[in-house]
Parts: C-alpha cells; structure tokens; sequence
C-alpha cells in the first residue's frame, strides 16, 4: 500500500462526497481524484519525473493543495513541501539540497519563484491554476507500484547549525501515523476537519489532509483568518466536527460567541505546548473536549494524544498513540522509572528514516532504534507524559521551530556587530518570539530598526527578533560561551 492508492480508494468510495469545502465552493473526490491523475500524468510526461524523484510544494493553502499532494505521489516522486513565509534564498537551499525536479506553486507566490533561479536554484515550476488545462492520465501512473518503505514526503526542519534538514518519511511512516490518528480520534467519513493552519506543516499535512481524505472526510478549509469570526462562520456553514489547531487560537475560541448547536465534537491543541490556562478557559466555556497531542516531524509527527474520552491532564501530552511506544532515557539510553526526568525517546513505525544527505545528523537523532525527540520530560504513574524542558534552544512562533543560530548567523553579518545571541520570549499571540541581544565593535553605532530589517531582508517575518537589545558586552562562562540562562533571568527580572 502506498499513499497514492490509499486515496485513489477512498476517493472511488466516497466520489461525489464532498472532499474539500473552500467558501461557498466544494470540490468533490471525483474532482480531486481526477485533478490528481491528471497531474500525475503531466508530471511523468511532461517534466520526465521518475520514481523516487523530488518535487517541491511551495504554496498557500488552497483547495489545489491536496491534489497537486497526490498527484506528486501518483507520479511516484517524493513530495518537498515548504513553508510559504520563507524567503527565495531560503527556499533556493531547500531545493538544491534535495534536488528537486519541478516545484508547484500559485500565482500569488509568482515574485518569490521569479528569484529562485537568481538565488541559484535550477528548477522548473507549475502553477495550480493551470489545472484545468490538463488532460485526462493518458498512461499508467508510476507512483501506484509504490512501496511502503519507498520515501513519500522530505519535511524540511531548521537545523541547529543554521541551516535545515529533510526528515525522510516513507509512505508506511505516513499511513501508520494516519492509521493511529484515526484510531485515537475515532475519526470516520462524517468529519470534517477545520483547515486554518498552514498545510506545509507536518501536523496539519497529517491530522488535517491526509487523515480526512484516506477516512474519506472533508476539509473544511478556512479562507480567511482574520476577523476570528470568519473562522466560526465556516465551522458552522460546514458543519465541521474536528477543530485541530495551536493554543492561542483556543484562547480567542473561548472568548468567543458561540451557538448552542455548534457542530464541533472535538478541538486537538498541538504544535506547541498548551498552557493550562488557556485549557481552563476553554474547558469553563465549551462543552466539547480540548485534546493536546505532542508530536515533531520526524515522527510522522504524532506520537502522543490525551484520551478522547479523558481523562484529560492539564500539562500532559497525554499517553502514546496506538503502535508508538514512547520512554523517557538517560544520556545512556537507559530507560527512566516513571517520576525520573531524562529525554523524550520515541519508537514505532512511524519515525523516520533518517535525514535526507545528512548521516551524521541521524546518526544523533536515531540511537538503537529510538528517535531521539531532543525534549526533556517525565513520565507519571499513570503513563502519562509531560514535557518540561528542551535540550534544543528551538523557538515556538505559531507552532513553527525556529532555531536561535539561524538567525544569530545573519545577524553577525551586519555590519559592526561583535556579538549575537537570540532567545524566545514568551508572547500572547504568536507563543514565543525572538529575541536578539548584540553588542558592536569599538566606536560602531547601530539602529535597532536597521538590524531588524537586515534580517527580515533574508529571512521569514516570523524569524525576524521582536526586540533588539544592545549591550556592551554579552555574559559568557570561563569557556567563552555567551549564557543565554542569564539573558532570559534579564528579561523576566
């Protein structure tokens, strides 16, 4: 079994179901199935795409994202999604990184894939919007003889080093992690998930397309986000049932004016931990159930879940999802007694296979067998797990990783800074933000606003530090190390 089959039978069950609801339109698994074919055909005929090739998806959620996701896989190629806020240069090293053959992409990205090739990226693309352009598949589609060891998706997370790394997830991976979530979420082909997060993102590219389509549900894919209400509006025209999302949007869906008959049977927190307070107000204020899961996406992403039917542990990323094991280990990889704090460790069919070029990089992330998640936590009596620290200095912005280095590598190459460093500091809407710190060399002067502008120049938005403090010198231990320990003391004190 592999993706592409996987859907094509779904969507031969359910065909004049509605698979997508996109404002007023709906777009049926006939439609879809048929988009996705032909695309596979075009793909294999036109681009000369082969088993096993790269093909990068660069787009905004639309209702064309889920058939340009199967038509890659119908073609046989790998499926490169990637973040529609990056910037060319950082989406110039993603492709030739994984040497990707085509990328597929809209009209409103049509700026940023003009400087792809300046930026170096040798790389043909195909808009969406030409899908009713395409023919019926005139030949039989490569991707349907896929293995399920054969590699489906690249996830591209930032590195440590300051650049990122494909995590490798096979089509078993992927449909073993779908497999579980439809277990845990008793989902069936009366659901409708809420589509308002980015579909590039592994949690949503799983819990929120792959899940409802292989089930045979709907996407109920939110056009605009802002006003909230606009949300709401969609939930209830569509009646939607499955609300998967990251913390602070609970926060406003409590405080919101909602119906007595309001369609939703559950809302899944994931993507970044869910602060008790926000599930204390949801849980006064609505009567459905507020779920956190836990996941990266190395992972497939999803490794553990709260009970759907409790109970529920405010704090707890809840117990492993069916076929998942997961424990808690020592530096040693000696597994920890409940009670006893080590790293998150993570085991069962859908882990990765590794990252994409990168040997060494897996051979850190994957010891004996065990995915190596970089968290650090306990597990209580009950089995339930909690993280409470994390070895990486990674940042949460809306639920996306964004690694302090990254940003700290384009910040020294501004003119006069000596030193750099950049923390996460927490914030009400977005979770986390950056942070940077600098200090410059003898007799330079900067202006805060120039530095961020710098940055946003070459990275995304989000990356971009909220604040800039300029010091005289940044605290370091007796080995030279700026402490960042003592810079986050700075900001809370």
């Amino acid at each position: 079994m592999n993706l592409a089959l996987a859907f094509a039978a779904s969507a031969q069950k359910h065909g004049p179901h509605g698979a997508i609801f996109w404002g007023d339109q709906q777009f049926s698994y006939e439609k879809v199935l048929s988009q996705a074919q032909a695309l596979s055909a075009h793909l294999q005929s036109q681009f000369r795409v082969k088993p096993g090739d790269r093909v990068a998806m660069w787009l905004k959620n639309c209702p064309e994202f889920v058939p340009a996701l199967y038509g890659i896989f119908g073609a046989g190629a790998a499926v490169v999604p990637i973040n529609n806020f990056l910037k060319p240069d950082e989406v110039t090293y993603i492709l030739k990184d994984c040497d990707a053959t085509v990328v597929i992409t809209d009209s409103t990205m049509a700026e940023g894939v003009s400087k792809l090739s300046s930026a170096g990226a040798q790389v043909r693309s195909w808009n969406v919007e030409d899908f009713p352009k395409l023919g019926p598949p005139s030949a039989a589609l490569q991707g349907l003889e896929r293995r399920e060891s054969d590699l489906a998706v690249i996830i591209y997370t930032s590195g440590t080093t300051g650049h990122p790394k494909g995590a490798m997830l096979s089509h078993g991976n992927l449909l073993s992690n779908v497999e579980s979530c439809r277990q845990i979420l008793e989902a069936i082909d009366s659901d409708r998930f809420v589509v308002l997060l980015p579909m590039f993102h592994s949690f949503m590219m799983t819990v929120g397309v792959l899940l409802p389509t292989i089930v045979g549900g709907s996407l109920v894919l939110v056009k605009s986000l802002h006003p909230p209400k606009n949300i709401l509006n969609d939930i209830i025209q569509h009646h939607a049932t499955i609300l998967p999302a990251i913390p602070q949007f609970f926060r406003t869906l409590a405080n919101a004016q909602v119906p007595k008959d309001f369609p939703l049977r559950l809302c899944i927190s994931g993507g970044a931990p869910l602060p008790g307070e926000i599930l204390r107000e949801f849980n006064q204020k609505m009567p459905i159930p507020l779920i956190e899961g836990y996941g990266l996406s190395e992972a497939s992403p999803v490794v553990s879940m709260n009970p759907l039917h409790g109970p529920w542990k405010a704090g707890s990323i809840g117990r492993p999802i069916p076929g998942v094991t997961v424990t808690v280990q020592d530096d040693e990889g000696r597994v920890l007694k409940p009670g006893e704090t080590g790293e998150i460790c993570v085991q069962g069919p859908n882990v990765m296979q590794g990252y994409w070029n990168r040997p060494e990089e897996t051979a850190k992330a994957l010891r004996s067998g065990w995915l190596l998640t970089g968290d650090i936590g306990h597990q209580d009596p009950e089995g339930f797990f909690y993280i409470t620290d994390r070895k990486k200095d990674m940042l949460l912005v809306n639920g996306i990783n964004v690694y302090p280095r990254e940003i700290e590598e384009v910040i020294y190459r501004f003119p006069g800074i000596k030193e750099a460093a950049v923390i996460g500091v927490p914030d009400p809407r977005r979770g986390e933000q950056p942070m940077a710190f600098v200090s410059t060399t003898e007799g330079t002067h900067i202006e805060e606003k120039a530095l961020q502008q710098f940055v946003r120049e070459k990275l995304a938005d989000y990356k971009v530090p909220k604040r800039v403090v300029i010091m005289p010198a940044l605290p370091r231990n007796a080995t030279g190390k700026i402490l960042k320990t003592a810079l986050r003391q700075q900001v809370t004190t």
